[in-house]
Protein backbone atom coordinates (compact mmCIF):
# COMPACT_ATOMS: atom_id res chain seq x y z
CA UNK A 1 0.00 0.00 0.00
CA UNK A 2 3.08 2.31 0.71
CA UNK A 3 4.50 2.28 -2.75
CA UNK A 4 0.99 1.94 -4.33
CA UNK A 5 0.00 5.51 -2.45
CA UNK A 6 3.36 7.12 -2.83
CA UNK A 7 3.22 6.52 -6.92
CA UNK A 8 -0.31 8.25 -6.14
CA UNK A 9 0.47 11.55 -5.01
CA UNK A 10 3.47 11.35 -6.89
CA UNK A 11 1.25 10.88 -10.12
CA UNK A 12 -0.86 13.54 -9.06
CA UNK A 13 1.59 16.52 -8.98
CA UNK A 14 3.75 15.41 -12.39
CA UNK A 15 -0.13 15.70 -13.76
CA UNK A 16 -0.74 19.36 -12.16
CA UNK A 17 2.64 20.18 -13.58
CA UNK A 18 2.12 18.88 -17.10
CA UNK A 19 -2.04 21.23 -17.38
CA UNK A 20 0.52 24.38 -16.25
CA UNK A 21 0.96 24.28 -12.24
CA UNK A 22 3.54 26.35 -11.25
CA UNK A 23 3.70 24.45 -8.23
CA UNK A 24 1.81 21.51 -6.42
CA UNK A 25 1.39 19.26 -3.73
CA UNK A 26 -0.87 16.43 -3.31
CA UNK A 27 -1.50 14.81 0.17
CA UNK A 28 -3.10 11.01 0.51
CA UNK A 29 -4.63 9.34 3.83
CA UNK A 30 -5.36 5.85 3.77
CA UNK A 31 -6.56 3.92 6.73
CA UNK A 32 -9.04 1.61 8.78
CA UNK A 33 -11.24 2.92 11.89
CA UNK A 34 -12.88 0.14 14.37
CA UNK A 35 -15.10 1.58 16.82
CA UNK A 36 -16.98 -0.57 19.21
CA UNK A 37 -19.18 0.26 21.95
CA UNK A 38 -21.08 -1.06 24.98
CA UNK A 39 -23.58 0.13 27.39
CA UNK A 40 -24.87 -1.56 31.14
CA UNK A 41 -22.76 -4.70 29.88
CA UNK A 42 -24.19 -4.82 26.66
CA UNK A 43 -22.80 -4.33 23.01
CA UNK A 44 -24.64 -1.45 21.30
CA UNK A 45 -22.37 -0.71 18.18
CA UNK A 46 -19.53 -2.02 15.83
CA UNK A 47 -18.48 0.30 13.29
CA UNK A 48 -15.35 -0.79 11.16
CA UNK A 49 -14.36 1.47 8.00
CA UNK A 50 -12.00 1.69 5.62
CA UNK A 51 -11.49 5.13 3.84
CA UNK A 52 -9.09 7.20 1.45
CA UNK A 53 -8.74 10.68 0.85
CA UNK A 54 -6.78 12.75 -1.56
CA UNK A 55 -6.08 16.73 -2.11
CA UNK A 56 -4.14 18.41 -4.23
CA UNK A 57 -3.04 22.11 -3.99
CA UNK A 58 -2.10 23.87 -7.23
CA UNK A 59 -0.29 27.53 -7.37
CA UNK A 60 -0.48 28.89 -10.79
CA UNK A 61 0.55 32.86 -11.03
CA UNK A 62 0.81 33.09 -7.50
CA UNK A 63 -3.33 31.91 -7.40
CA UNK A 64 -3.97 28.63 -5.70
CA UNK A 65 -6.88 26.12 -5.49
CA UNK A 66 -7.18 22.99 -3.48
CA UNK A 67 -9.48 19.66 -4.08
CA UNK A 68 -10.21 16.76 -2.67
CA UNK A 69 -11.90 13.82 -3.50
CA UNK A 70 -11.95 10.22 -1.87
CA UNK A 71 -12.24 8.36 -5.14
CA UNK A 72 -8.98 7.08 -6.34
CA UNK A 73 -9.40 5.70 -9.97
CA UNK A 74 -7.47 6.90 -12.69
CA UNK A 75 -10.22 8.99 -14.05
CA UNK A 76 -11.53 10.83 -10.72
CA UNK A 77 -7.89 12.00 -10.21
CA UNK A 78 -7.46 13.19 -13.91
CA UNK A 79 -10.71 15.26 -13.19
CA UNK A 80 -9.33 16.44 -9.78
CA UNK A 81 -6.03 18.13 -11.44
CA UNK A 82 -7.98 19.58 -13.88
CA UNK A 83 -10.82 21.27 -11.71
CA UNK A 84 -7.75 22.35 -9.60
CA UNK A 85 -5.92 24.03 -12.23
CA UNK A 86 -8.91 25.37 -13.76
CA UNK A 87 -10.11 27.06 -9.99
CA UNK A 88 -6.49 28.36 -9.96
CA UNK A 89 -7.00 30.17 -13.08
CA UNK A 90 -10.14 32.16 -11.45
CA UNK A 91 -9.35 32.81 -7.71
CA UNK A 92 -7.45 36.31 -6.37
CA UNK A 93 -3.59 35.96 -6.58
CA UNK A 94 -1.42 36.08 -3.65
CA UNK A 95 1.73 37.31 -3.21
CA UNK A 96 2.36 35.21 -0.62
CA UNK A 97 1.25 31.59 -2.10
CA UNK A 98 3.90 29.05 -2.44
CA UNK A 99 5.51 25.43 -1.14
CA UNK A 100 8.10 25.96 1.36
CA UNK A 101 11.57 26.18 0.43
CA UNK A 102 13.43 23.36 -0.57
CA UNK A 103 15.91 23.11 2.36
CA UNK A 104 13.17 23.00 5.14
CA UNK A 105 11.31 19.68 3.73
CA UNK A 106 12.05 16.41 5.56
CA UNK A 107 14.84 14.22 4.92
CA UNK A 108 14.14 11.49 7.87
CA UNK A 109 10.79 9.51 7.34
CA UNK A 110 10.50 9.20 11.46
CA UNK A 111 11.93 5.51 11.44
CA UNK A 112 12.79 6.01 15.04
CA UNK A 113 9.91 7.71 15.70
CA UNK A 114 7.55 4.44 16.84
CA UNK A 115 4.43 5.63 14.80
CA UNK A 116 2.57 2.10 14.15
CA UNK A 117 2.12 -0.51 16.51
CA UNK A 118 1.69 -3.79 14.58
CA UNK A 119 -0.21 -5.44 17.81
CA UNK A 120 -3.64 -2.96 17.11
CA UNK A 121 -3.39 -4.12 13.50
CA UNK A 122 -4.25 -7.62 14.76
CA UNK A 123 -6.69 -6.55 17.92
CA UNK A 124 -9.85 -8.56 17.78
CA UNK A 125 -13.56 -7.54 18.30
CA UNK A 126 -13.46 -9.88 21.52
CA UNK A 127 -10.61 -8.12 22.87
CA UNK A 128 -11.74 -4.66 22.55
CA UNK A 129 -15.30 -5.78 24.00
CA UNK A 130 -13.64 -7.26 26.77
CA UNK A 131 -11.47 -3.72 27.66
CA UNK A 132 -14.57 -1.75 27.79
CA UNK A 133 -16.32 -3.93 29.46
CA UNK A 134 -13.87 -4.35 32.51
CA UNK A 135 -13.67 -0.23 32.63
CA UNK A 136 -16.98 0.03 32.80
CA UNK A 137 -17.67 -2.45 35.45
CA UNK A 138 -14.89 -1.17 37.07
CA UNK A 139 -16.21 2.02 37.39
CA UNK A 140 -19.73 0.43 38.80
CA UNK A 141 -17.22 -1.66 41.29
CA UNK A 142 -15.82 1.54 42.59
CA UNK A 143 -19.07 2.82 44.42
CA UNK A 144 -22.41 2.10 44.95
CA UNK A 145 -23.47 5.54 43.81
CA UNK A 146 -22.63 4.81 40.21
CA UNK A 147 -25.87 3.84 39.32
CA UNK A 148 -25.79 4.23 35.69
CA UNK A 149 -23.69 4.33 32.30
CA UNK A 150 -23.47 6.37 29.30
CA UNK A 151 -21.33 3.95 27.95
CA UNK A 152 -18.14 2.85 26.66
CA UNK A 153 -16.47 3.10 23.84
CA UNK A 154 -13.21 1.81 22.30
CA UNK A 155 -11.32 3.00 19.08
CA UNK A 156 -8.72 1.96 17.03
CA UNK A 157 -7.00 2.84 13.92
CA UNK A 158 -4.37 2.40 11.29
CA UNK A 159 -2.81 3.64 8.15
CA UNK A 160 -0.78 5.68 5.88
CA UNK A 161 -0.15 9.70 5.30
CA UNK A 162 1.84 10.18 2.06
CA UNK A 163 2.84 13.91 1.01
CA UNK A 164 4.78 14.41 -2.23
CA UNK A 165 5.51 17.83 -3.87
CA UNK A 166 6.58 19.25 -7.32
CA UNK A 167 10.08 19.91 -5.09
CA UNK A 168 10.96 16.36 -5.68
CA UNK A 169 9.63 16.02 -2.34
CA UNK A 170 7.92 12.38 -1.08
CA UNK A 171 7.36 11.54 1.84
CA UNK A 172 5.15 8.73 3.77
CA UNK A 173 4.68 7.53 7.34
CA UNK A 174 2.61 4.75 8.77
CA UNK A 175 0.34 5.67 11.75
CA UNK A 176 -1.71 3.70 14.08
CA UNK A 177 -3.88 4.71 17.58
CA UNK A 178 -6.20 3.19 20.25
CA UNK A 179 -7.91 5.15 22.49
CA UNK A 180 -10.97 3.63 25.31
CA UNK A 181 -13.54 5.90 27.66
CA UNK A 182 -15.76 5.42 30.10
CA UNK A 183 -18.58 7.82 31.01
CA UNK A 184 -20.55 7.04 34.55
CA UNK A 185 -23.51 9.02 36.78
CA UNK A 186 -24.14 8.64 40.34
CA UNK A 187 -27.30 10.75 41.83
CA UNK A 188 -27.16 13.34 44.04
CA UNK A 189 -29.36 13.84 47.36
CA UNK A 190 -31.44 16.02 45.33
CA UNK A 191 -31.66 13.81 42.19
CA UNK A 192 -29.62 15.63 40.11
CA UNK A 193 -27.39 13.64 38.48
CA UNK A 194 -23.46 13.63 38.38
CA UNK A 195 -21.44 12.54 35.30
CA UNK A 196 -17.90 11.89 34.35
CA UNK A 197 -15.66 10.16 32.39
CA UNK A 198 -11.89 9.00 32.05
CA UNK A 199 -10.17 7.39 28.69
CA UNK A 200 -6.81 6.45 27.72
CA UNK A 201 -5.20 7.25 24.27
CA UNK A 202 -2.02 5.81 22.45
CA UNK A 203 -0.42 5.08 19.32
CA UNK A 204 1.14 1.69 21.13
CA UNK A 205 -1.19 -0.72 22.39
CA UNK A 206 1.00 -1.66 25.17
CA UNK A 207 0.82 2.07 26.47
CA UNK A 208 -2.98 2.31 27.19
CA UNK A 209 -3.74 2.41 30.98
CA UNK A 210 -5.65 -0.66 32.20
CA UNK A 211 -9.24 -0.50 31.95
CA UNK A 212 -9.82 -0.97 35.81
CA UNK A 213 -7.57 1.81 35.88
CA UNK A 214 -9.75 3.76 33.46
CA UNK A 215 -13.20 2.59 35.06
CA UNK A 216 -12.03 3.79 38.61
CA UNK A 217 -11.13 6.75 37.73
CA UNK A 218 -14.31 7.91 35.71
CA UNK A 219 -16.25 6.77 39.00
CA UNK A 220 -14.07 9.03 41.47
CA UNK A 221 -14.68 11.89 38.87
CA UNK A 222 -18.11 11.39 38.80
CA UNK A 223 -18.43 10.50 42.84
CA UNK A 224 -16.95 13.55 43.81
CA UNK A 225 -19.20 15.96 42.31
CA UNK A 226 -21.84 14.71 44.78
CA UNK A 227 -23.45 17.39 47.01
CA UNK A 228 -22.00 19.77 44.72
CA UNK A 229 -22.63 23.50 45.53
CA UNK A 230 -21.90 27.40 44.71
CA UNK A 231 -19.60 29.40 46.53
CA UNK A 232 -19.28 33.16 47.64
CA UNK A 233 -17.64 35.43 45.04
CA UNK A 234 -13.74 36.03 45.98
CA UNK A 235 -10.07 36.13 44.56
CA UNK A 236 -8.60 32.80 46.09
CA UNK A 237 -5.79 31.19 45.31
CA UNK A 238 -6.31 28.05 42.25
CA UNK A 239 -5.23 25.26 41.86
CA UNK A 240 -5.52 23.99 38.54
CA UNK A 241 -5.42 19.69 37.58
CA UNK A 242 -3.82 18.45 34.77
CA UNK A 243 -6.63 18.17 32.46
CA UNK A 244 -7.71 22.14 32.76
CA UNK A 245 -3.54 23.28 33.09
CA UNK A 246 -3.28 21.03 29.44
CA UNK A 247 -6.24 23.40 28.68
CA UNK A 248 -4.98 26.35 29.36
CA UNK A 249 -1.48 24.97 27.26
CA UNK A 250 -3.79 24.79 24.42
CA UNK A 251 -4.63 28.49 24.93
CA UNK A 252 -0.87 29.94 24.67
CA UNK A 253 -0.36 27.58 21.71
CA UNK A 254 -3.47 29.65 19.93
CA UNK A 255 -2.22 32.64 21.15
CA UNK A 256 1.19 31.87 19.27
CA UNK A 257 0.07 31.06 16.23
CA UNK A 258 1.27 32.89 13.49
CA UNK A 259 -1.63 33.51 11.71
CA UNK A 260 -3.07 35.41 14.72
CA UNK A 261 0.15 37.37 14.59
CA UNK A 262 -0.66 38.28 11.28
CA UNK A 263 -4.02 39.66 12.19
CA UNK A 264 -2.57 41.31 15.42
CA UNK A 265 -5.45 39.37 17.17
CA UNK A 266 -3.53 37.46 20.09
CA UNK A 267 -2.09 39.41 23.20
CA UNK A 268 1.47 38.12 22.44
CA UNK A 269 1.69 40.41 19.48
CA UNK A 270 4.61 42.11 21.36
CA UNK A 271 5.98 39.54 23.70
CA UNK A 272 8.53 37.55 21.46
CA UNK A 273 11.78 37.54 23.90
CA UNK A 274 10.20 38.77 26.73
CA UNK A 275 8.84 37.52 30.30
CA UNK A 276 4.94 36.51 30.07
CA UNK A 277 5.26 34.14 32.93
CA UNK A 278 6.45 32.91 35.87
CA UNK A 279 9.92 31.63 35.73
CA UNK A 280 8.78 27.88 36.27
CA UNK A 281 6.76 27.90 33.50
CA UNK A 282 8.11 26.07 29.94
CA UNK A 283 5.08 25.43 27.40
CA UNK A 284 6.64 23.42 23.89
CA UNK A 285 5.22 22.16 20.93
CA UNK A 286 7.00 18.94 20.46
CA UNK A 287 6.16 16.59 17.03
CA UNK A 288 9.44 14.26 17.70
CA UNK A 289 8.41 12.60 21.02
CA UNK A 290 8.79 9.12 20.13
CA UNK A 291 5.16 7.05 20.39
CA UNK A 292 3.12 10.40 21.05
CA UNK A 293 -0.21 11.14 19.56
CA UNK A 294 0.97 14.29 17.93
CA UNK A 295 4.50 12.94 16.61
CA UNK A 296 5.23 13.07 12.71
CA UNK A 297 8.15 13.10 10.75
CA UNK A 298 6.76 16.20 8.16
CA UNK A 299 4.45 18.60 9.15
CA UNK A 300 1.24 19.13 6.66
CA UNK A 301 3.53 20.55 4.13
CA UNK A 302 6.30 18.41 3.90
CA UNK A 303 8.86 20.62 5.90
CA UNK A 304 11.13 18.50 8.78
CA UNK A 305 9.13 18.33 12.41
CA UNK A 306 10.90 20.07 15.67
CA UNK A 307 10.36 20.86 18.97
CA UNK A 308 9.58 24.23 19.56
CA UNK A 309 9.91 26.09 22.65
CA UNK A 310 6.74 28.55 23.35
CA UNK A 311 7.08 29.89 26.50
CA UNK A 312 10.69 28.96 28.29
CA UNK A 313 11.19 29.45 31.73
CA UNK A 314 8.75 32.52 31.40
CA UNK A 315 9.98 33.98 28.19
CA UNK A 316 7.94 34.13 25.60
CA UNK A 317 10.43 32.76 22.62
CA UNK A 318 8.32 32.24 19.61
CA UNK A 319 5.29 32.05 17.48
CA UNK A 320 4.21 29.12 15.23
CA UNK A 321 4.65 29.24 11.69
CA UNK A 322 3.33 27.15 8.49
CA UNK A 323 5.25 28.74 5.49
CA UNK A 324 2.85 31.04 4.22
CA UNK A 325 2.33 33.10 7.14
CA UNK A 326 5.95 32.44 7.49
CA UNK A 327 6.53 34.27 3.92
CA UNK A 328 3.98 37.17 5.01
CA UNK A 329 5.62 38.17 8.16
CA UNK A 330 9.09 37.61 7.32
CA UNK A 331 10.15 34.95 8.98
CA UNK A 332 11.11 31.06 8.42
CA UNK A 333 8.38 28.37 9.33
CA UNK A 334 8.16 26.34 12.15
CA UNK A 335 7.33 22.98 10.62
CA UNK A 336 4.06 23.99 12.66
CA UNK A 337 1.43 23.30 9.42
CA UNK A 338 -1.67 20.77 10.00
CA UNK A 339 -3.28 19.75 7.17
CA UNK A 340 -6.58 18.28 7.47
CA UNK A 341 -9.02 17.87 5.01
CA UNK A 342 -8.82 20.60 2.31
CA UNK A 343 -7.26 23.05 4.48
CA UNK A 344 -4.14 23.74 6.27
CA UNK A 345 -3.55 25.23 9.48
CA UNK A 346 -1.26 26.19 12.41
CA UNK A 347 -0.95 23.46 14.95
CA UNK A 348 -0.22 19.90 15.45
CA UNK A 349 2.70 18.52 17.33
CA UNK A 350 2.28 17.13 21.22
CA UNK A 351 2.17 20.36 23.69
CA UNK A 352 3.50 19.76 26.68
CA UNK A 353 3.34 21.93 29.89
CA UNK A 354 6.56 21.06 31.42
CA UNK A 355 6.56 19.23 34.94
CA UNK A 356 8.06 21.12 38.03
CA UNK A 357 8.84 19.77 41.25
CA UNK A 358 6.41 20.26 43.50
CA UNK A 359 4.38 17.28 44.52
CA UNK A 360 0.84 17.59 43.73
CA UNK A 361 -0.52 17.19 47.11
CA UNK A 362 2.34 19.95 48.27
CA UNK A 363 0.60 22.40 46.10
CA UNK A 364 -2.95 21.88 47.31
CA UNK A 365 -1.57 21.40 51.01
CA UNK A 366 -0.25 25.29 50.40
CA UNK A 367 -3.90 26.64 49.68
CA UNK A 368 -5.81 27.68 52.94
CA UNK A 369 -8.88 28.95 51.15
CA UNK A 370 -9.25 28.67 47.40
CA UNK A 371 -10.59 26.37 44.47
CA UNK A 372 -9.41 22.96 42.71
CA UNK A 373 -10.23 23.71 39.16
CA UNK A 374 -11.23 20.22 37.36
CA UNK A 375 -13.97 21.52 35.04
CA UNK A 376 -13.68 24.41 32.01
CA UNK A 377 -17.23 25.02 30.44
CA UNK A 378 -17.45 27.43 27.75
CA UNK A 379 -15.51 30.08 25.88
CA UNK A 380 -15.15 32.92 27.44
CA UNK A 381 -11.50 33.95 26.32
CA UNK A 382 -10.55 36.87 24.55
CA UNK A 383 -7.34 35.83 22.40
CA UNK A 384 -6.45 39.78 21.77
CA UNK A 385 -7.04 41.44 25.03
CA UNK A 386 -6.20 37.83 27.29
CA UNK A 387 -9.54 38.45 29.43
CA UNK A 388 -10.25 35.28 30.24
CA UNK A 389 -13.54 34.15 31.93
CA UNK A 390 -14.85 30.60 31.61
CA UNK A 391 -17.53 28.44 33.46
CA UNK A 392 -16.19 25.95 35.97
CA UNK A 393 -16.56 23.48 38.25
CA UNK A 394 -14.08 21.81 40.75
CA UNK A 395 -13.51 21.00 44.48
CA UNK A 396 -13.05 23.76 47.58
CA UNK A 397 -9.86 23.91 49.55
CA UNK A 398 -9.76 24.16 52.87
CA UNK A 399 -7.22 24.56 55.01
CA UNK A 400 -4.96 22.61 52.57
CA UNK A 401 -7.17 19.85 52.27
CA UNK A 402 -10.33 19.28 49.19
CA UNK A 403 -13.37 20.05 50.85
CA UNK A 404 -16.67 20.14 49.41
CA UNK A 405 -17.21 20.22 45.23
CA UNK A 406 -18.71 23.35 43.57
CA UNK A 407 -20.46 23.64 40.60
CA UNK A 408 -22.31 26.80 38.91
CA UNK A 409 -19.09 29.48 39.16
CA UNK A 410 -17.16 31.14 36.35
CA UNK A 411 -13.64 31.75 37.19
CA UNK A 412 -12.25 35.03 35.67
CA UNK A 413 -8.75 36.99 35.12
CA UNK A 414 -6.19 38.31 32.32
CA UNK A 415 -4.12 35.72 30.67
CA UNK A 416 -0.82 38.10 31.27
CA UNK A 417 -1.88 37.83 35.16
CA UNK A 418 -2.51 34.38 35.14
CA UNK A 419 0.72 33.46 33.87
CA UNK A 420 2.72 35.69 35.88
CA UNK A 421 0.69 34.50 38.91
CA UNK A 422 1.81 31.02 38.61
CA UNK A 423 3.58 30.29 41.81
CA UNK A 424 4.02 26.65 41.85
CA UNK A 425 3.89 23.75 39.17
CA UNK A 426 4.09 19.75 40.33
CA UNK A 427 6.12 16.92 39.01
CA UNK A 428 2.93 15.31 38.19
CA UNK A 429 2.81 15.39 34.54
CA UNK A 430 -0.63 13.56 33.17
CA UNK A 431 -0.44 12.65 29.33
CA UNK A 432 -4.06 13.10 27.38
CA UNK A 433 -3.61 12.01 23.86
CA UNK A 434 -1.19 15.10 22.29
CA UNK A 435 -0.86 17.11 25.28
CA UNK A 436 0.66 17.04 29.02
CA UNK A 437 0.37 19.13 31.70
CA UNK A 438 1.07 18.81 35.65
CA UNK A 439 -0.85 20.32 38.64
CA UNK A 440 -0.21 24.54 39.00
CA UNK A 441 -1.29 26.51 40.64
CA UNK A 442 -1.96 30.52 40.25
CA UNK A 443 -1.63 32.86 43.21
CA UNK A 444 -4.81 34.53 42.79
CA UNK A 445 -7.73 34.78 40.08
CA UNK A 446 -11.63 35.66 40.68
CA UNK A 447 -13.97 32.90 41.69
CA UNK A 448 -17.77 34.16 41.13
CA UNK A 449 -20.67 32.49 42.71
CA UNK A 450 -23.35 33.11 44.63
Amino acid sequence: MNEDLRSVASDIVEKARALGADEADAYVRSGVESNLSVRMGELEKLIEAGSRYVSIRVIKDKRTAVCNTSDLTPKALDELVRTAIELAKISEPDEYAGLPERSELATDMGGAMQLYDERIETLTVEEMKDIVLRAEQAAFDFDSRINNSEGAEFGAERGLTVLANSLGFCGSFPYTAASFSVSVMADDADGKKRNDYWYSAERLFHRLAAPEEVGRRAAARAVRKIGARKVATKQVPVVWDPVVAANLAGIIANAASGEALYRRSTFLAESEGQPIASPLVTITSDATLPARLGTRPFDGEGVRTRRNAIVEGGRFRQFLFDSYYARRMGRRTTGSASRAGDTITIGGGNLVFEAGTTAAQEIVRSVEDGLYLTDLMGFGVNMTTGDFSRGAAGIWIENGELGYPVTEINVSGNLKDMLRDIEAIGDDVLWLAGAAAPTIKMSRMTVSGL
